[in-house]
This record gives C-alpha cells, sequence and structure tokens, in this order.
C-alpha cells in the first residue's frame, strides 16, 4: 500500500522529515507575512442592481468613489455655540489632516448637517481609497485625539474605517483556544510527550498553511475574515487529525507491535480516515465555488489549503515524530490522568441499542427543536449599531441616529441616467417608508445623477430591505416607464441586502453540492449507501440545530450579552453560508473515524451489532476529546470584538458539540441498530465502479476479542 510506505519512509527518515518541515514552514512564513496581500472585502459584485449603480458613481462620480468617515457631534447647549464651533472646527480640521481623507463637508457650510433642534449635526470625510487601505495606527490616533479633545461637546467617529480599526487588534483568542486543546490532550493522554505531538503537527501544519494562503491572496485576494476562519479550522482539524492517528499508535503498541510497524498500521488506518476526512473537508469548501463570489472563492480556497497542509503534516511529519518518540510516548506522565473509561462507552452503545426507536426520537426531536429559530434567520452585514457600546462607531450611530433618524446611517443611493431625474427624487420622497431625499447631483459629465434617500429605519431594521425591493418593484419603475430614465438604488445598504438576497438565493444549491460530492465520498470509504445517506441526514439535522442555535443567540438576544454580542442583530450574511461547508465536512471526520472503525471490525466477521458497539466504545474517547478541542477552538473567538467573527465560531462551535454528543453517541448507534446487516447495503452497479480495497483485519486487543 502506497500509504503504508510513504509512513515507513517518513519513520526510517525522520531527521530529513522534520527538518524539512521546520525550515519549509519558515521559509513560507516569512515569504508570506513579508509579502502580505491586502485584504478584499468588497461584495458588491456581480450584476444587482447595487452593482450597477457602484459602476456608475466609480465611472461618473471619481470623487465619490472612496469610503467616507462620518464626524457626529451632539452638543446640549447647541452646535452653533461659539464654544462647540470651536471645538468641533478643531476636530474637522485634525480630521482633514488625516492620511487618505480627500475633503471634509463642514456642517456649517452644508446645508442638512445641523438637525431641527440645533444639538446634533455631523461632518462627511470623503475617502481617496476603501476603508480597507486606512492605515489602522492613523485612525486609532484620530479617534483618540477627537475622543479626548471633545469638552462639554461629544464628538464621536463612526464609518467602515472606524468600525475596522476598534476591532482589530487586541491579540489572538485562536492562542487561547490552542491552550484549552493542550489541557484536553493531557486529559485524555495523560502524557506531555504524548500531549505534544498533536500540537506541534497542527501548529507545523497550519503555520506553513497560513504562510501560502498570504502568498495566494496576491492571486485571490481574500476578505479580512478569511485567514481568521481558515486559522480556526487548521488548527481545530490538524490537532485533532494527530490525536486520530496518536490514539491509533497507542493502541498498536499496547497491542505488542514495533513502534515502527505500529506507525505504519496508525497511518494506514486513522491516517487513512484522516485523509477522506481532509478531502470531505476541502471539497465541501470548494462547494463555495457555487456562490460565484470571488471573496467567496478566496475563502474556500485559503480555507481548504489549511486543511490540505494539516493532512499532509499527519501523514508525513507526525510518523517522524514517532520515530523519535517509540515506546517512550507515554513518558511524563501526569499522575491520575489519561485513564481508560472505554467499558463505559460500550455500556451506553448497549443502552441506545436496546432502546434503538426510543433514543432515536428523542435526539431526532431536540435536534428539530433546536433548529425551529432558523427558519426566523435574517441576513443582514454588521454596521456601526452593531459594535461593542464603548467603541466610537457606535456612538456615533447612536447620535446621528437620535439627532436626524436611525435611516441616516443607512443611505440608499439613487442613481438616474437618461432624463430628468427630479421625478424619481418626488417618487421617492413620497414613499411609505422614506424619512427625506436630498435634490438630485449631477455628474460633471453630466451622463448622470444621484440622489441621497434616508429610510425611516436603520440598516439592521427587517423594514429596510422591504422599502428597498418596493422601490425596485414599484415606485422606480411606475415613474420611468416609458421615458428612456433609469434608475438603480444603490449605496452600502442596498449592496448589503443584495447580497443577502443572493446568499438566499444559492445556498440551496450550495447544499445539493455539498452533499452530493460528500455522499460519493462516504459510499467510497465505507461501501455502504445506507450508511452514507445516514450521515448525510445526521449532518443536515446537526447543522440545522446549529442555525437555530446561532439565531436564538444573535438575533432573538438570548444570552447573547453573557456570550459577547452587544446588542441583538441579524446574522452576518456570509456566516450562514461559510458554516454549512465546513460543518459538513467536519461532520464527516468523526462519521468517517466511527464507521471506518465499525467496517474495519464487521469486515473481521463481528456482527454489526457488537462492531457498532465496540466502534463506539474504541472510538467514543478520542472523538470526546477531538470535539472537545474543536469546540474550545472555536468559541475562543467570542472573547474577540468582531461581532461576525464570533458569530461563526459560536455556530461552529455549538455544531460540533451537538455533533459529538447528540449524534455520534446517539443517533448513529440508534440507526444502524434499527437497519442491522442493511446498514452495508450497496446497490451492485455502484459495487462494480468502485474499486476494490483490502482492510487490515481487526486486532485483537486486551478486553475486546475478536469474534469470528
Amino acid at each position: 500500500m502506497k500509504l503504508a510506505r510513504l509512513a515507513r519512509v517518513c519513520y526510517q527518515r525522520r531527521w530529513l522529515v522534520v527538518a524539512a518541515w521546520i525550515v519549509g514552514a519558515l521559509a513560507v512564513l516569512v515569504l508570506g507575512y513579508g509579502f502580505a496581500a491586502k485584504p478584499l472585502n468588497d461584495f458588491t459584485g456581480g450584476s444587482s442592481q447595487s452593482a450597477t449603480a457602484k459602476k456608475l458613481l466609480d465611472e461618473h462620480f471619481p470623487a465619490r468613489s472612496g469610503d467616507t468617515i462620518t464626524l457626529a457631534v451632539r452638543a446640549d447647549a447647541g452646535v452653533r455655540s461659539p464654544a462647540a464651533k470651536a471645538r468641533v472646527t478643531r476636530a474637522i480640521d485634525r480630521l482633514g489632516r488625516t492620511p487618505h481623507v480627500a475633503s471634509v463637508s463642514s456642517p456649517y457650510d452644508v446645508p442638512g448637517q445641523i438637525s431641527k433642534d440645533g444639538r446634533t449635526a455631523f461632518a462627511t470625510a470623503n475617502l481617496a481609497v476603501p476603508s480597507d487601505d486606512m492605515p489602522a495606527s492613523a485612525v486609532t490616533k484620530l479617534i483618540k485625539d477627537v475622543r479626548s479633545d471633545a469638552g462639554p461637546v461629544r464628538i464621536e467617529l463612526g464609518g467602515a474605517a472606524i468600525d475596522s480599526a476598534e476591532t482589530a487588534g487586541g491579540g489572538s483568542s485562536e492562542g487561547i483556544g490552542v491552550l484549552a486543546a493542550v489541557v484536553i490532550l493531557l486529559i485524555a493522554f495523560g502524557s506531555v510527550l504524548a500531549m505534544g505531538l498533536p500540537i506541534v503537527t497542527a501548529l507545523l501544519g497550519i503555520g506553513s498553511g497560513l504562510g501560502l494562503i498570504a502568498l495566494i491572496a496576491h492571486v485571490l485576494p481574500a476578505p479580512s475574515f478569511g485567514p481568521i476562519v481558515a486559522a480556526l479550522i487548521g488548527i481545530g482539524v490538524g490537532i485533532d487529525y494527530a490525536l486520530f492517528i496518536v490514539t491509533r499508535y497507542r493502541e498498536e503498541l499496547a497491542a505488542g507491535k514495533e513502534p515502527e510497524d505500529a506507525t505504519v498500521t496508525a497511518v494506514t488506518t486513522a491516517g487513512r480516515a484522516v485523509l477522506f476526512a481532509g478531502s470531505t473537508v476541502v471539497i465541501a469548501l470548494m462547494g463555495l465555488f457555487i456562490m460565484q463570489q470571488k471573496l467567496f472563492d478566496a475563502v474556500a480556497v485559503a480555507a481548504g489549503v489549511a486543511v490540505l497542509m494539516t493532512m499532509l503534516a499527519a501523514v508525513t511529519l507526525l510518523p517522524a515524530l514517532l520515530g523519535f518518540t517509540g515506546r517512550s510516548i507515554d513518558r511524563l506522565r501526569v499522575p491520575g490522568l489519561g485513564r481508560a473509561r472505554r467499558p463505559l462507552a460500550e455500556r451506553w452503545a448497549r443502552v441506545v441499542q436496546r432502546h434503538p426507536v426510543v433514543t432515536g426520537l428523542c435526539a431526532a426531536a431536540l435536534l428539530l427543536v433546536l433548529a425551529v429559530p432558523a427558519l426566523s434567520m435574517r441576513l443582514s452585514l454588521p454596521d456601526s449599531s452593531t459594535q461593542p457600546h464603548d467603541t466610537s462607531g457606535y456612538a456615533a450611530n447612536r447620535i446621528m441616529a437620535e439627532g436626524f433618524g436611525p435611516g441616516t446611517a443607512a443611505p440608499l443611493v439613487i442613481v438616474t441616467r437618461g432624463g430628468n431625474p427630479a421625478p424619481v427624487a418626488a417618487a421617492v420622497g413620497a414613499a411609505p417608508g422614506v424619512a427625506a431625499v436630498q435634490p438630485p447631483r449631477t455628474s460633471p459629465d453630466g451622463a448622470v445623477s444621484m440622489i441621497m434617500a434616508f429610510p425611516t429605519t436603520g440598516a439592521q431594521d427587517a423594514a429596510t430591505p422591504r422599502l428597498v425591493h418596493r422601490l425596485r418593484d414599484d415606485v422606480l419603475p411606475g415613474v420611468t416607464q416609458g421615458t428612456g430614465l433609469r434608475a438603480y438604488v444603490g449605496g452600502q445598504n442596498a449592496a448589503s441586502i443584495d447580497f443577502a438576497d443572493d446568499v438566499q438565493t444559492r445556498l440551496p444549491w450550495l447544499i445539493a453540492v455539498v452533499v452530493g460530492l460528500s455522499l460519493l465520498l462516504l459510499v467510497a470509504l465505507v461501501r455502504s449507501l445506507t450508511v452514507a445517506l445516514q450521515a448525510a441526514v445526521m449532518n443536515l439535522l446537526s447543522i440545522a440545530a446549529a442555525y437555530g442555535v446561532l439565531t436564538a443567540v444573535v438575533q432573538w438576544g438570548w444570552a447573547g450579552r453573557l456570550l459577547g454580542f452587544p446588542t441583538s442583530m441579524p446574522v452576518t450574511t456570509w456566516v450562514p453560508l461559510m458554516m454549512f461547508p465546513i460543518l459538513f465536512g467536519l461532520s464527516m471526520d468523526y462519521e468517517v473515524f466511527l464507521v471506518s472503525r465499525i467496517r474495519e471490525s464487521h469486515e473481521a466477521g463481528v456482527p454489526t451489532r457488537e462492531a457498532v458497539a465496540r466502534g463506539l466504545a474504541g472510538t467514543a474517547r478520542v472523538i470526546t476529546a477531538a470535539a472537545a478541542i474543536m469546540v474550545m477552538v472555536f468559541l475562543s473567538v467570542l472573547l474577540g470584538a468582531n461581532v461576525a467573527v464570533k458569530q461563526i465560531g459560536l455556530g461552529l462551535g455549538v455544531a460540533i458539540l451537538i455533533d459529538a454528543t447528540v449524534v455520534r453517541m446517539v443517533l448513529v448507534p440508534a440507526l444502524m441498530e434499527l437497519f442491522g446487516e442493511r446498514n452495508w447495503w450497496l446497490p451492485r452497479p455502484i459495487a462494480r465502479l468502485l474499486p476494490r480495497r483490502r482492510t487490515e483485519p481487526a486486532q485483537e486487543r486486551p478486553g475486546v476479542p475478536v469474534r469470528g
């Protein structure tokens, strides 16, 4: 077998393999982060109205092609008072000196930038570059200077550049996840040396992966959350994959094998499952190409590279490291830890097998109940109103909402061409849900006009998307039909709505492709259509339950403050989209590891019922440890400030917890008990298409005799 030869070569030439990994990882990291590409967070691509509007604005209003920073002012004595005016003018001058600020419109010079009661005002700074290109240090210093110089006047700053600067930094929470993994591995193995092998393997694998991701970003630019998601997945699966192989290696040593033969067996059994599981994750991630969004293509490639490098480390670097440890893998033991509890898992499996209908129905009912909130899920992109309440961005949003209305921070930009824009402005202004409309402004070349409309509701309100659709479907066609005039509803608010609509339209296709490809892989591994279909249904149930919990926490606000979410908000548009392929692939990891052990026993002549009990008993401990590691890595991002990243961390963590407990420990044994020998049903036409594979006979282990 090729995998066996690879394991033996890596074991025998361990010095060369380890040196190559260390040198290679360092080289890629230095190159990647020394020449890292800038992130790209533009979700406005495609043929939507907002994309067309943005293209027209970029072509005909070049001075407004950059993003903006809003300086919000609140003065109870009035913003026109001499003291307030002096403070505001000083803040505007400071804003104008910030790098890449092209111009600033003062509220004392531009009509409409002071509220009717005279206590609220705002200035708008037009940036010459996208907000992502603003230097974070300069923005952070600007925030500090403006807030510290406010005096009796409250001055705050808002905008995408402000939000990015305030949610960046603060340390990497992934380090906390790795620390938690160390503790869990110590509990599982009871040995410092055994614990260290998965950690070292995963860190070298993900380190080289992140370096490659930074280089690939020059060709395929990724959004700012791309490397974070890739790191989360890479650390989680990297430790888990190495954990599976180390666990099997220790079992083979306990069965009396020599270290080299134990390494080969571990790689050809657990390592083979790792390759199939990792391939499933990568293929599931590639399903994101269905979205036809370059940014998601980049995220898919980045996360796929991270998984591939951890897979490669597990089957090459880890065998080399095992060559150094030999039989000493359990040295440096921690007293009281690492004791096997295999009989407990086996007893639990037999309880489930004695009552498969009751336990299966209870588990399925629990998942369905948890999934109910997902039916009301709303999607949107975070803005200043969803940021932590101590940030300047949130404070600026509140000042603007209280002084001018909640829709001030969520303007709609109507772009017209081919006629008189005045009727469009009048029709939009008269539409229900529109608070105010600015007069049309014509581009310098006279080709297009721009109309700013302010909704009565904020960007996160459910009424705002309904307003955008009503303007597009009813109001604008009614005023432009037969006139030759064309009107497009755009702006950041409309772009967010279009992005959410696009996700909701394409998500079913993503689900179909990911499920279909994953089924093919699992059928090829376990040679059973029944088991593959069971896995697909169970994975869909666990993901739906995770969606439900995410909606209840983030959108409904259940325990949201406790988990670090500053306010209730819609689910970030890209989060459920990213969660599905990631979770479907990761769920297959545990399915592959469990079912491959069951299949191994069954092919050695053990009846299905006994094989299921043995498989669960033999894998429960390692699956529990692996799941606990992933859960802690994913949930560690709740300590950060980025609300979108916190959402995906919460969703992934909850899903893995559900999958490793309710699904693997209850649904799998219950369903396999109900299906009996029909678990291994494979139609003959499919069987003829699949390559035959040799399976190593199950080895007799202490306390678990092999039955012929």
